[in-house]
């Protein structure tokens, strides 16, 4: 007899507060990439004018899988993709470290996000660039590890060979 009064005042207390919750809070979203390739140029660092420097370089990740009838005996032809990414890093110490250790043919690990932006290039046409923002971590693969880097108080060594940055 009460069930069904109670179900609508209930129905609408809820449709209420989560308009107002709606409205309110912002709701929380994800944007994280993991990459992990071989450094195709030597880092660049770049200045524009007023702003923070910014060391770039690229970064290529391979996908590989096997074509043909078997894949299971391990038989048929291999085929590989290779995608370019452009790695932007502002963070101060990891931008330093970045420029200073990272080289062509590197192999690195890279966590941050995608950011996709637009700029004019030399001919007054707009383009759109997409660029991977390097966050807190940026691994440096290395075998075997050079004796300098042991050292270097910015890294802490991994046990795979290689070194991460805390900065």
């Amino acid at each position: 007899m009460f069930r069904r009064p109670v179900l609508q005042v209930f129905h609408q207390f809820v449709r209420r507060e989560s308009e107002i919750a709606s409205s309110l809070v912002l709701e929380r979203s994800l944007n994280r990439v993991q990459l992990l390739g071989r450094v195709g140029q030597d880092p660049v660092m770049r200045q524009v004018e007023g702003k923070n420097p910014v060391t770039i370089f690229s970064l290529a990740t391979n996908e590989m899988w096997r074509s043909g009838e078997s894949e299971t005996y391990q038989m048929g032809d291999v085929s590989q993709k290779t995608t370019w990414h452009r790695i932007s890093v502002f963070r101060p110490g990891l931008r330093d470290v970045a420029y200073q250790y990272v080289k062509k043919g590197s192999r690195i690990y890279v966590e941050g996000k995608v950011d996709y932006g637009e700029y004019t290039d030399k001919n007054n046409v707009r383009r759109q660039a997409t660029t991977i923002i390097a966050g807190k971590k940026l691994v440096i693969i290395l075998f075997p590890p050079p004796i300098p880097l042991v050292l270097n108080p910015w890294l802490v060594s991994d046990f795979h060979g290689g070194f991460e940055c805390c900065c």
